[in-house]
This record gives structure tokens, sequence and C-alpha cells, in this order.
């Protein structure tokens, strides 16, 4: 299971997914509620229509449609989240899990810094109401860019049709509304009840991105939410399935064969 993250959609895999599937994988590549193809829900006040619990249990219902019943769930950037949210949530459904260039949301926020707030400024952005939309909606070419060499002419199409569909820009716009909301109560409610992920987890960072710049080594601090953990650095810049699909899909074949 591949989840990828805003604003990129399922198609942002279209590199690995071969890759990890000749290596004996089933590879499923959803789109995230509200990302891509997929619509809905609207919107509430609450923004729990858009929690990373509601996405994984949407990744539950499909695994059961499907006739699944463990994966080996993998997750980056926003994906990551509902990756983690559904470990936490149903342990006993996830086999393995690999999580990419994230760290628990309120691992974030507990360390801000200047340097997190200005290179991280589109999530306290894009918590507002209303005006996140408005300027996305004003240009979204130019806000969102995107390499159709990297992604495929396909895919860059895909997406690009997607950003400017403005159901598909506030749902994203809301993901990160729950993000500061609801999901960072969710996270405050794991540790209270001293949850954690039982499963083997492989943390994957992109080298050329700024999550060790602005937290150091991301192991030690998996290490006090999950009981197995392991991890390494791979050279790329923070899009690592379009910048480089072997050495990931080569990461995740070792882990899920492990």
């Amino acid at each position: 299971m591949l989840l990828h993250g805003h604003p990129r959609t399922s198609a942002t895999w279209h590199r690995v997914a071969p890759l990890v599937a000749a290596a004996g994988h089933t590879v499923i590549c959803p789109d995230l509620r509200g990302y891509g193809r997929s619509r809905g829900p609207a919107a509430t006040a609450d923004h729990r229509p858009h929690s990373k619990r509601a996405m994984a249990r949407d990744i539950l219902a499909l695994l059961d449609r499907l006739g699944h019943d463990q994966a080996d769930v993998v997750g980056h950037d926003r994906g990551s989240y509902v990756a983690m949210r559904l470990a936490m949530d149903e342990p006993d459904r996830v086999r393995r899990l690999v999580l990419m260039d994230c760290l628990p949301i309120t691992e974030h926020l507990d360390r801000i810094t200047p340097a997190f707030a200005t290179a991280w400024w589109h999530w306290f952005f894009y918590a507002q109401p209303d005006k996140p939309e408005r300027a996305i909606l004003a240009d979204p070419d130019s806000w969102y860019r995107g390499d159709p060499e990297s992604m495929g002419a396909e895919n860059f199409a895909e997406r690009r049709a997607a950003i400017h569909h403005p159901d598909v820009v506030r749902a994203m716009i809301e993901d990160y509304r729950a993000g500061l909301t609801v999901n960072v109560e969710d996270e405050r409610a794991d540790r209270r009840e001293g949850r954690r992920l039982s499963m083997p987890l492989l943390v994957l960072w992109s080298e050329r991105d700024d999550l060790v710049d602005l937290f150091g080594d991301p192991i030690p601090i998996w290490k006090s939410w999950a009981d197995q953990v392991q991890g390494r650095g791979i050279d790329s810049g923070h899009h690592v399935a379009e910048e480089q699909p072997e050495l990931l899909a080569a990461a995740l074949a070792e882990f899920l064969r492990s």
C-alpha cells in the first residue's frame, strides 16, 4: 500500500510501483480522501471528515474490499500521517510500516523555531479560513508548479487537472486544517494512553530536504513512538519517488522482505 501526499496524487508512484511489484509484492496506490480523482466529503467546522483517522478508515475499507487482512503500508509526506494513523489505530492490519520525510505532527509543533516556521510557513497559512483556496485557485499552476519530465506527461496532466478543481483544492487544504487541530488531538491522546507502533518501522528521509537540518537524526524521535525502528537517508530532494525511484524501490524491497 503506497500513500502519497499533498499536492501529489497516487500517480506519483508510477516509477516506484512497478519496481516494488517486480520484487513480488501486490501494490495498491490509492488517492487519499479528496485528492486526485477522489471527491468529498464536504468540509465541516471541526475538520474531522479530512482527518488522518478518517483517511485511515478509507484505507482500511479498501483493504477489506480487496480482501486483504494485512498490508505493508508505505507513506510519504502527508500520506505518512495516514499510514501512521492506520498503524496506530489498527495495528493488527499493518504488517510493516514505512514512513518517509516526516515526524509526528506534535513533534514538529513541540520543536517550533523561526527556521521551521519560515521553511514550513504553508502549514500555518493553510490553516487559515478561506484565504488559501482563493490564493491557490487564482493560479494553481504557479502555486503548485511541477515537472512533466520527472512526473511523466500523463501523470502531470492528471495532477494538473486535480489542482484546478475547487473541491480538490478545498479538500487538500482541509487536510492541513485537520493537521493542526484534530490530528494533533489524536496524537496527544496516543501519548496519554500509552499507544505505540508495535510493527517493524522503516524511517526514510531525503538527504537534500530539510528534515535533518531542522530536527537532527529522526531515529531517536521515532523510537519514542515505536518499538522496532530502523532508518536511513536517501540521496534525493523531497520528491524521492520521482527523483530516485530505483533507490527508493530498493530500500522498500529490502525492508519488506526482511
